[in-house]
């Protein structure tokens, strides 16, 4: 049997004995999973809420560091580094088990988190959000591989819709406590005071990680050797990464530099670390991988300006441009459920056909409020159906990943998903920034000082050019999504 076929096989929790417990449990919050499920939703959480609540803060603190120029490297250290993270995470925990790399990401997380909010200077600060991200790689690819582990088949769309719901409530309340915090503390004590917070999810979920997940996926196997090929292209991808960002954002014939030194660094990275045939859109595991990258990197992309866009050409507050958002946390958690009921798995790629659709229609709707006549409103509305159809193809990538991939490659795999993911997240935010940039609407690193002074210079084309192209983008994510079950 092919590894990337469906493995009915694995189906059983780890241990046979252990079956009948299972069984009567009765989903991921039963008696044998609670332990576990509270403690790794936890964790997801406390990522979520450090991730809405950062965006609040990053200003404040960038101005009081005197690092406004160094804004942007703020960002795109967290997604340089995770993305070699992520290829490490990988290969340790197919190795050795997921509680290794969980362990040390969230400890590196920790760490990154107390160096941001102890910075005395700038670059100390990218350097706190550069460990962040090794952390968050980490972290990120590990609990798949406990997933795939620890949970029977059945109960995977379980959990993992369950990690969607957890970003409901940071993602309304994040900005508000953070700000809040912010305003009477400082923005030091947002960054301090979460791992406090991660003491109490690790004292759950280790234990049972421990018992369920630990050591490799075949402990009679010989432990194979760390592949260091993998490790170069993953410093190249990070590499590569970086340069194209940096480049994206200069906009001058010197840039062109980097960005041609980048473009040679990632081809080849991309090649090795992704599944083969991924390019392509092959059909099975390929296609579930580019499907990831392609959902995730046109909507960020696209939401990333829309704050602004509410700001600067239709006179709103930032907070009130922010809560425009607010509704999509809700609606993305609602569509990782309804992926997750048992009598909808036969339809799984018309959900996710039908989800990257809602998907290119909110985008290529949201610029509508560029016109006057058209209420600000219905950014609100067009986003929340959006997000309802990427809660479904998230989860749903996710739940086909761990089903096409053996116990054994599930790290490797996971990893191929993840940076899919964060990859396409920095490459099209760099190409809607210099599109964006190009016709005088400033640099994506500006986005975010622009809209706290509420400046009203850019060009409705601007913003036009970075939306439409990104809905196209979703919208081969939906020929894509018809090619994720293999014939």
């Amino acid at each position: 049997m092919s590894a990337l076929e469906p493995r009915d096989d694995v189906d059983a929790p780890p241990l046979a004995a252990e079956a009948p417990v299972a069984a009567e449990s009765g989903g991921v919050l039963g008696r044998t999973y609670r332990a576990l499920s509270v403690g790794i939703v936890s964790v997801v959480f406390l990522i979520a809420f450090e991730a809405t609540a950062v965006g609040t803060a990053m200003p404040v603190a960038a101005r009081e560091l005197h690092g406004i120029p160094l804004y942007a490297f703020a960002f795109s250290a967290y997604f340089t580094t995770s993305l070699f993270a992520m290829v490490l995470s990988g290969q340790w925990a197919d190795r050795r088990g997921p509680l290794g790399p969980l362990a040390a990401g969230i400890s590196a997380f920790a760490a990154g988190l107390l160096l941001c909010g102890t910075a005395g200077t700038m670059w100390i600060f990218v350097a706190g959000r550069a460990v962040q991200g090794l952390g968050g790689g980490l972290v990120i690819v590990a609990l798949y591989v406990v997933i795939s582990r620890a949970y029977p088949k059945r109960l995977q769309p379980s959990i993992l819709a369950a990690f969607a719901a957890s970003w409901v409530i940071p993602s309304v309340v994040g900005p508000l406590a953070a700000g809040s915090v912010t305003e009477h503390l400082g923005w030091r004590w947002v960054f301090i005071g979460i791992p406090v917070l991660v003491v109490f999810p690790l004292a759950l979920a280790l234990p049972q990680i421990r018992r369920r997940a630990s050591g490799p996926a075949d402990p009679e196997a010989p432990v194979e050797p760390y592949d260091r090929r993998r490790i170069r292209l993953a410093l190249g991808i990070s590499l590569g990464a970086a340069l194209l960002q940096y480049a994206g954002q200069e906009l001058n014939w010197l840039a062109l530099l980097p960005a041609a030194v980048g473009f040679g660094l990632l081809v080849p990275a991309v090649r090795g670390l992704l599944p083969p045939g991924t390019a392509r859109a092959a059909r099975g595991l390929p296609s579930v991988v580019l499907l990831r990258g392609v959902a995730a990197g046109s909507f960020i992309a696209a939401e990333s300006f829309v704050p602004l866009m509410l700001v600067t050409q239709r006179g709103l507050s930032p907070t009130m441009a922010g809560f425009s958002l607010a509704a999509g946390g809700g609606t993305w958690a609602l569509g990782s459920y309804v992926q997750s009921r048992p009598r909808l798995e036969p339809y799984r790629e018309r959900l996710m056909v039908g989800g990257m659709v809602l998907v290119a229609a909110a985008i290529a709707a949201a610029p509508s409020v560029l016109i006057d006549s058209v209420p600000v409103w219905t950014v609100a509305v067009a986003w929340a159906f959006g997000c309802f159809g990427m809660g479904m193809v998230i989860a749903s990538t996710s739940v086909l990943l761990l089903k096409l991939s053996a116990p054994e490659e599930a790290g490797a795999n996971s990893a191929a998903l993840q940076i899919s993911d964060g990859l396409s997240n920095v490459l099209l935010l760099a190409a809607g920034g210099a599109a964006f940039a190009a016709l005088g609407g400033g640099t994506v690193g500006a986005v975010h000082e622009a809209a706290k002074t509420a400046a009203t210079g850019s060009h409705p084309g601007a913003f036009a050019v970075v939306f439409l192209p990104m809905a196209g983008v979703a919208l081969v994510g939906a020929w894509v999504a018809a090619r994720v079950r293999t014939r």
